[in-house]
């Protein structure tokens, strides 16, 4: 599929075309046709146009759709796994598994969003009922990046619909393709309640600046974010960004580096170290430094990079050659600025595809891009540590604020840790672990929102104060003074 979804209707895009490339064999997929303005236009008046019949709708009513969603997702869970490794190049396991936790995020926010509308508060006089309602802001765009393109859509949409507003939704042209086919989940909500537009950085600024867009919802790169917030600054309109990260993970000495040192790979080198919350800068305590450096390498080296489609592939290509370019150059610098790469950084002898096999590196010094900049490709930058106190200071001490990640059997080590670490989450003994329930966002220039849990529903709701009077009596405060 690769045409528009507008007012529940497929439309194709009538804009430039995108090709879509394969990262692994670098052929053509498919050519995408972009929204032009006219079209973005269209989905957003579609949007507001079903705005205030989604907002009556009863809330039991929008969890049966939602719910509708999440079963469909279910339904056509191996289609969609298959166009996400052809677009985006992640091994089809992990594909599957990002459709069951999108099924599983429209299900939560389906009995979330029904749950409750607001509070009722003491008044302060007899005979008044002081009430805080809770309301849909509107339309939303929301903007989705090309690594997780569903779950990260998920994360937005469910939410938002959950609370009553309409979605206009952009993927990222690298991937449009499996999100173009959730036209068919979203056949069975009323016409204009989500649409689908593609394209690049035009169009999502489009929706952007769009009078007719309430919120903005955004993952992607802090310098888009900072965008962003300046363009929607001018009309006073709200976002919610999650943004960029350059997570630390900290070893303790009393960590048992049999678990630590494959935690550390999986948060280092998932879906080739392309995730939000990757982990990018490992502070290691002195005393379990060099064994934790060995077992760092071991498990480099067994990281099976191939075919994403190929059962057994543990990780697959990088989406494109300019963010493999990217990362090449990073280690470039570093290995210029006296760091050493003891395992990895190479193509891993591949002639065809983006692929960049597992690296580890010692001797980085706080200075380097590899340290100080989001790197989003699979490196581990590893750095000795003489204490916790240096280990906290170091992790704090970027604007970044995404993740963190301890390993510690210590309870007043992990203590310290969530209690000082400066970041939206802290994982302690359990790397890169969601949770439906729990929120999910940054500190610093990481973010100003939260996705998922109940703060993930609050986002995207507007709050209203009511002061009723039910005897509507002359007060005896009011003019004239006595």
């Amino acid at each position: 599929m690769t045409q528009l979804w507008i007012a529940g209707q497929h439309v194709a895009g009538t804009g430039t075309s995108v090709t879509v490339i394969n990262p692994a064999t670098e052929e053509v997929v498919a050519a995408v046709g972009s929204a032009v303005l006219e079209q973005v236009d269209s989905a957003v008046r579609a949007a507001r146009d079903a705005a205030d019949g989604w907002r009556r709708t009863p809330a039991a009513e929008r969890a049966d759709l939602l719910h509708g969603i999440a079963t469909w997702l279910r339904e056509h869970s191996d289609a969609l796994a298959w166009q996400m490794s052809i677009e985006g190049g992640k091994p089809l396991i992990e594909n599957s598994d990002e459709v069951g936790w999108s099924a599983a995020c429209f299900d939560y926010y389906a009995e979330l969003g029904r749950h409750e509308r607001g509070r009722v508060l003491p008044p302060v006089e007899d005979g008044q009922l002081a009430l805080v309602i809770k309301e849909p802001l509107g339309v939303v765009a929301a903007i989705v990046p090309w690594n997780y393109p569903l779950l990260l859509l998920a994360w937005k949409l469910a939410p938002a619909l959950a609370a009553g507003n309409t979605v206009v939704a952009k993927p990222s042209p690298y991937t449009p393709l499996s999100t173009l086919m959730l036209a068919g989940a979203f056949a069975e909500l009323p016409p204009g309640v989500v649409n689908l537009v593609t394209g690049g950085a035009e169009v999502g600024e489009a929706l952007v600046v769009h009078p007719g867009t309430d919120l903005v919802a955004f993952t992607g790169s802090t310098a888009a974010g900072q965008r962003i917030g300046e363009l929607c600054a001018r009309q006073v309109k709200r976002t919610h960004l999650e943004l960029g990260g350059k997570d630390a993970f900290i070893v303790c000495e009393d960590a048992d580096l049999s678990v630590a040192a494959p935690g550390a790979a999986w948060a280092a080198y998932l879906n080739a170290g392309q995730v939000c919350t990757s982990a990018e800068r490992f502070y290691v305590m002195d005393s379990v430094y060099d064994e934790f450096v060995e077992r760092m390498i071991a498990e480099a080296a067994a990281v099976r990079l191939g075919d994403p489609l190929t059962a057994g592939t543990d990780m697959g290509p990088m989406i494109a050659e300019v963010q493999r370019a990217k990362v090449e150059g990073q280690l470039a610098s570093a290995r210029d600025g006296g760091a050493r790469i003891l395992v990895g950084g190479d193509r891993g002898g591949f002639e065809r595809g983006w692929f960049l096999s597992p690296s580890v590196v010692v001797d980085a010094t706080d200075d380097l891009p590899l340290m100080r900049e989001e790197t989003f490709g699979p490196v581990a930058p590893i750095v000795r540590v003489s204490s916790l106190d240096e280990a906290i200071a170091r992790a704090n001490a970027l604007p970044y604020g995404l993740g963190a990640n301890v390993y510690t059997n210590r309870t007043d080590y992990a203590y310290r840790c969530l209690d000082e670490l400066k970041a939206g989450t802290v994982w302690i003994n359990d790397p890169l672990t969601d949770n439906d329930a729990g929120p999910f966002g940054g500190m610093k220039a990481s973010g100003n929102s939260r996705e998922l849990g109940p703060e993930g529903l609050e986002a995207f709701r507007e709050t209203k104060h009511v002061h009723w009077d039910t005897r509507a009596e002359r007060k005896p405060w009011w003019y004239p003074y006595a």
